[in-house]
């Protein structure tokens, strides 16, 4: 019984991705982790962009998670 060995498969070349390829997506993510954060850690109150306490509902537990105060 004669065993075959698989063929090798040929690995692709890595290519580097450009800093001008990157910097639109990186700006954009920065972007919406600032607003994200603005929500998660000042929305309420006097410097609210919603009233009401419906965004504070929302993400409550993110708070208390990253150590916002909120009560």
């Amino acid at each position: 019984m004669a065993q075959t060995a698989a063929p090798a498969t040929a690995v692709p070349a890595i290519t580097p991705i450009s800093l001008k390829a990157i910097a639109p997506w990186a700006v954009f993510f920065g972007i919406l982790m600032l607003v994200l954060l603005y929500f998660v850690g000042a929305e309420q109150g006097a410097t609210a962009v919603i009233s009401g306490e419906g965004v504070h509902e929302w993400v409550h537990d993110a708070r208390h998670l990253l150590g916002f105060p909120c009560h």
